[in-house]
């Protein structure tokens, strides 16, 4: 039997301090930014991805307003609390990041991170106001796992629209926003960000097929098995790593 290297990866990894766990965190929420405006998945202002604080549960570190995706740093993440008051940093956050991502920390504690940005593909997928079809291997991580708001009403300010989205995402890993683009959400920021980066692959794969004929689906007893075996918290995790490791090579600066 073939051994499950899956199982070497640390899900769940244990820190000396907050101050510890708290910098892994925005390390890699940090170079999550970064990883985005490579694959083209950053427009303008907005996106906009956050990580709970360790400590402090309420709280959450955010990109700051109106800064690239691709210059963004350690340094420059923003600590918002629940109520909407910046408790470090000194530059603004994007009124919608508040309004939604406060809401989908309270509606899901077991979500550490969540990944929003106008990437090319969801949106286009989002205009159909249709879920994903099982049609290959890798969108299976989303059978049965990502839900359809379909209420789209403007740009995100108020919190209430922030609820509803919440309730949209329900206990999914995955929200699509109608006529909007794509939300995800993890037990990780590496989580998070691989299934951000990974259902906009799964969206323009359904996009292209469906120009070509019909896709194929995949039987339903199939989905299921294989969403088990790579929709699972260490397989975004896994999968995140190498993306993680090539910033760290080539653009360190993200650690300043």
């Amino acid at each position: 039997m073939a051994k499950d290297y899956t199982a070497e990866i640390d899900i769940k990894q244990t820190f000396k301090s907050y101050e510890e766990e708290r910098l892994y965190r925005k390390q890699r929420l940090a170079a999550s930014f970064r990883i985005l405006a490579r694959r083209g998945l950053n427009l303008g202002v907005a996106g906009h991805i956050t990580v709970r604080d360790p400590e402090f549960t309420d709280h959450f570190w955010v990109n700051p307003f109106m800064t690239s995706f691709s210059q963004i740093k350690v340094s420059d993440l923003i600590l918002v609390n629940h109520e909407g008051r910046i408790v470090e940093g000194k530059k603004p956050i994007n009124r919608a990041a508040f309004a939604i991502h406060s809401q989908i920390h309270q509606a899901r504690p077991d979500a550490a991170a969540a990944a929003h940005s106008h990437s090319p593909y969801g949106k286009v997928w989002s205009t159909t106001g249709r879920l994903l079809d099982p049609i290959t291997q890798d969108s299976c991580a989303f059978y049965n796992d990502h839900g359809l708001f379909n209420d789209f009403t403007g740009v995100v300010y108020e919190l209430e629209e922030g609820k509803r989205i919440a309730e949209a995402l329900g206990n999914y890993k995955a929200v699509i926003l109608q006529n909007h683009g794509l939300l995800t959400v993890g037990q990780t920021v590496e989580e998070a960000v691989w299934w951000f980066v990974s259902m906009e692959e799964a969206c323009k794969t359904q996009i292209m097929a469906e120009q070509i004929g019909s896709p194929i689906l995949i039987e339903k007893e199939h989905a299921e098995l294989t969403a088990k075996q790579i929709g699972l918290p260490v397989a975004g995790k896994g999968n995140f790593q190498p993306l993680y490791d090539e910033v760290l090579r080539e653009e360190p600066g993200f650690l300043g």
